[in-house]
């Protein structure tokens, strides 16, 4: 009695937590049945049989299914096989006998039945029969009653099916090994079984489509569950790989040899095709998502007329759907279609589908299908980058078809091109007048799109661009014409939407150019080719000369924004060491614009840089972007050389001040100051080139820095006054961190590495240190100059090989270890009154960042360490037992949570075991024992980089247990 009561107090909070509407007690209610979902026992086993049996409301019933299964999921588990083999006898008794279920408690019971199943697949009652092997035997009794049990027969296959390919929660506290084994057994043993079972029941199903009612939920419900079965069966991991969804469209199925009969028989391919062209939309992108499996099955399946056999199926089927496109006008059809195209380029070569009977008619019908989609942008625009994909991959393998057949894709793909062209430039419009969602927004999507086009464009170079040279003087005539007015009439009122139109336009046209040149190949290119691209350079430049005269009273920013990347992709091409000087590309530039070279030219990269860090410093994109192409121009060896000639060039080393480039003043969001550290990063390097041991050089260079680090000096040296200016002062401080480390990232040579730290020791770091003590608190501050000392101490291209007699290296690392010292004292200091959300940025960030520094400096090998020992100098010891506080105050399941802490203490660890063992063999018991217990962590963690890094901690440390006995 006392347990038939608790049952029904336990009805009746499942009642309270989805029906309540007082919260409290919907809190209350959770926090009980939380509370008995942990029980392991007996009891809670009988519970949740009286809870099922009573079924007084589908909640109940199902927090019964779902108790059962984190039962069953434990590991280790507390059940015996016996209790497993009952529990579930009786899941499918309970299914047989309660056909109409809630949804949701047949799912529960489904999901219960496939992890009962999987997780005692090994187990036998005797030496001879399994205990759960018996799947198809129990379910096809479903199979043979009603719809609602045939339904439910399906579900519970579907569900084993993809219960069998995943790794659920149980299994990740398991072998990864243990979880194939289970999948490739039910994979030899069950799962061509059931795809044919799935098979069989589709073509009934197919053969009665026309007195099937649709609209009744059980049957279409049968319908659902069955062609979800079959493309379980087709998506399952058969060898293991565990490929990511997001790359599938580049996958091929691995199908077992033992399915061949199953794809020789060309009724099962037929079978998908029939059921997509029966089914109603709601059905049918399912069936179009098993083709899309079947397309993609390996191609060594096949023999070489085997697989031409199956492929001209394929394309058969494709052309038929296209011959009747009424069912793609449903956007889930749609995409899968797409996919489906995709897929036949994916797995077949280029040479081989032109060999199809129906290749021409197909092609044909592929291209008028691009076409309407590309024209109709606002439908679908996920689904567009299949298309693009397919004619792109068609295109690139053109160079290496062997067939005697004609490709056709000549015909074709300017139809394609001009599609998108006109398309995204007729969008423009479209977007501004109705309030759209602008594609121009989405740069990624944008960027992936065009290196598509780009390809695509270079099958008929002259065709593309023809055309994209008659719109853009069309376009840019149109808009000169405009802005020539608003600046000769400025009191008249002016078409804004036109302007705003023209703009989107010719965005578009500048993206497409930029891409266009992007696609050139140099195995299959002509003089005629680089000559249009000069064209088409010639024209981008005019344009550029025209909005950056109008900057000063305003600019389109996503108009910018192309323009980078046309700078980008131009740069890409035709500048650089690797780049061959085209005579027709610079030739066609000479003529037009007077760019008679490549100096000139990057005379122009320089001075649009210049223009765009003038006026676009509050543009954090446009800025990041510019500065990327900056950094990427003062890379390479000649190109560089050839840039500190220039007057542009001199004129931005002699004046890098907030004066000329208002991003390096303080009057900006300390977010903006992110950019000065690649700034500065390229500004070094190009100093570099002429500086040798110029001191008087790097000296006047320094001098806005100079001037700057002294002003903060003053300022902090008013802290705790009333006369302190704490944000200018803040703001200055992390201004000149960033400044430098982006200098000390640049100069990898010992002259040039000398010269900067002559000049910020020990002057400055003094200033650097007493910040972090008065900011201590503040990320926004401690990071920047934490990291800057971290780059300070890394022996890149062993730039700090300091003389025998030099203190340098000591001087350093004792500037590092007080920096550590003073913020781990801090930071310690401050406690556990850190809000969860904030632990990374506010704490653990910081730490983070300090192991990394005093790695590079224990494994720099530019400090004699014994030295520290010698004199007396506690610099080391404090340093080192800093480390052990912070690692102490971390939780270790942070450790792992957080993957850059993860790798800078492993990796510090791994130096100390290796060079510094004394020092970890007097360690305290509770610290031994966190390491080794973050180890055995590390060593069961996926990424294999910490599992090999504590592998080489635990070695260094048994090797050293005998030298401590």
């Amino acid at each position: 009695m006392a347990e038939e009561q608790e049952v029904v107090n336990i009805e009746l909070l499942c009642k309270q937590l989805h029906e309540a509407s007082d919260g409290v007690q919907r809190q209350e209610a959770e926090k009980a049945l939380v509370e008995f979902q942990s029980g392991t026992g007996a009891k809670t086993l009988a519970q949740c049989q009286m809870l099922l049996e009573r079924a007084a409301s589908a909640y109940s019933q199902y927090l019964a299914a779902t108790t059962l299964t984190k039962m069953v999921s434990r590991n280790p588990c507390t059940l015996s096989l016996q209790q497993r083999i009952d529990i579930r006898n009786y899941v499918l008794n309970y299914l047989a006998t309660h056909p109409k279920l809630v949804h949701y408690v047949t799912q529960g019971l489904v999901v219960l039945f496939g992890r009962i199943t999987k997780l005692g697949w090994f187990d036998s009652v005797d030496k001879e029969k399994w205990a759960f092997r018996n799947v198809v035997v129990d379910v096809t009794q479903f199979l043979q009653g009603s719809v609602e049990h045939c339904m439910m027969g399906v579900q519970l296959l579907a569900q084993l099916t993809a219960e069998m390919n995943q790794i659920s929660e149980s299994d990740a506290n398991k072998s990864l090994t243990k979880h194939r084994k289970i999948a490739g057994s039910f994979r030899d043993t069950q799962l061509y079984e059931i795809f044919q079972l799935s098979c069989q029941l589709l073509r009934s199903a197919l053969e009665s489509s026309k007195t099937l009612n649709f609209n009744d939920e059980s049957q279409h419900g049968l319908l659902t569950h069955l062609l979800r079965l079959a493309l379980n069966c087709l998506t399952f991991d058969f060898i293991g790989t565990s490929v990511d969804e997001s790359s599938d469209d580049l996958g091929t199925v691995q199908i077992p040899t033992s399915w061949r009969p199953a794809f020789l028989d060309f009724s099962t391919v037929q079978l998908f095709f029939d059921l997509y062209a029966s089914l109603p939309s709601s059905l049918s992108p399912v069936a179009l998502s098993c083709l899309v499996q079947i397309a993609s099955v390996r191609r060594t399946l096949f023999s070489n007329e085997e697989r031409a056999k199956f492929l001209s199926q394929l394309v058969s089927g494709v052309r038929n759907i296209l011959q009747n496109p009424q069912g793609l006008s449903d956007p889930s059809n749609y995409h899968e279609f797409c996919r489906l195209l995709l897929r036949l380029k994916s797995n077949y070569q280029l040479g081989e589908l032109v060999t199809v009977e129906h290749y021409p008619e197909a092609i044909q019908l592929i291209a008028k299908f691009t076409v309407e989609s590309l024209n109709m942008w606002q439908f679908a625009p996920n689904s567009v980058h299949y298309l693009l994909s397919l004619w792109q991959r068609m295109v690139g393998s053109v160079p290496y078809m062997k067939a005697a057949e004609p490709h056709l894709l000549e015909t074709y793909t300017p139809e394609v091109v001009r599609a998108y062209v006109s398309s995204r430039l007729e969008s423009a419009g479209v977007v501004l007048r109705e309030g759209l969602e602008d594609p121009l927004d989405d740069v990624t999507v944008i960027q992936q799109q065009l290196d598509q086009l780009s390809t695509i464009g270079r099958c008929e170079y002259g065709k593309t661009c023809a055309l994209l040279v008659q719109l853009f003087e069309q376009t840019a005539q149109r808009y000169q014409e405009l802005i020539t007015a608003r600046m000769n009439s400025p009191s008249q009122q002016q078409p804004i939407e036109e302007i705003a139109i023209l703009e989107g336009q010719l965005t578009w046209l500048v993206y497409m150019i930029g891409s266009a040149i992007g696609g050139r190949v140099s195995f299959n290119t002509s003089d005629d080719h680089d000559a249009m691209d000069g064209e088409l350079v010639c024209r981008v430049l005019q344009l550029m000369n025209l909005t950056d005269s109008c900057l000063p009273q305003g600019g389109c920013e996503r108009l910018e924004l192309a323009m980078i990347s046309f700078f980008e992709q131009f740069r890409k091409i035709y500048v650089g060491d690797q780049v061959h000087k085209t005579s027709k590309f610079y030739r066609t530039l000479s003529e037009i614009l007077g760019l008679t070279d490549e100096s000139m030219v990057l005379a122009v990269f320089v001075r649009k840089i210049i223009t765009n860090l003038k006026y676009w410093g509050h543009c954090e994109q446009i800025l990041t972007r510019t500065l990327t192409l900056l950094s990427d121009l003062s890379v390479g060896y000649n190109s560089v050389r050839k840039l500190v000639k220039l007057e542009e060039v001199q004129f931005m080393l002699n004046n890098h001040t907030n004066e000329h480039f208002p991003f390096l003043g303080v009057g900006v969001s300390v977010q903006e100051m992110r950019s000065r550290t690649l700034f500065y990063t390229s500004l070094g390097r190009l100093l570099m080139v002429d500086l040798g041991e110029d001191e008087e050089k790097f000296t006047q260079f320094m001098l806005p820095i100079t001037s700057a680090f002294d002003n903060v000096g003053r300022l902090l040296a008013q802290a705790g006054t009333a006369m302190f200016q704490a944000e200018d002062a803040k703001k200055g401080l992390i201004g000149l961190a960033r400044d430098l480390r982006g200098l000390a990232y640049a100069f990898n040579t010992k002259t040039s590495y000398m010269m900067l730290f002559d000049w910020i020791y020990p002057s400055y770091t003094e200033v650097l240190v007493l910040g972090v003590k008065i900011w201590s608190h503040d990320p926004q501050v401690t990071t920047p100059v934490l990291k800057l000392f971290a780059e300070l101490v890394q022996n890149r291209s062993q730039r700090l090989q300091f003389d025998v007699s030099s203190p340098n290296g000591i001087l350093l690392f004792r500037e590092a270890s007080k920096v550590i010292c003073t913020y781990g004292s801090r930071i310690l200091a401050r406690g556990d009154n850190i809000p969860k959300e904030q632990i990374y940025p506010m704490r653990l960030k910081g730490i983070s960042i300090c192991f990394s520094m005093l790695k590079a400096a224990l494994c720099g090998n530019y400090v004699n360490f014994g030295v520290f020992r010698l004199y007396g100098d506690d610099a080391l010891d404090t340093a080192l037992h800093t480390f052990v506080k912070l690692l102490l105050s971390i939780p270790q399941s942070d450790l792992l949570v957080y993957p850059k802490l993860s790798q800078t203490y492993y990796v510090l660890l791994e130096c100390l075991a290796q060079d510094h063992m004394n020092f970890l063999s007097t360690f305290e018991p509770n610290v031994f024992l966190y390491i080794l217990s973050s180890i055995s962590e590390g060593l069961s963690a996926i990424d294999p980089v910490y599992g090999k890094t504590e592998d080489d901690t635990g070695r260094k440390r048994q090797s050293y247990v005998p030298s401590c006995a």
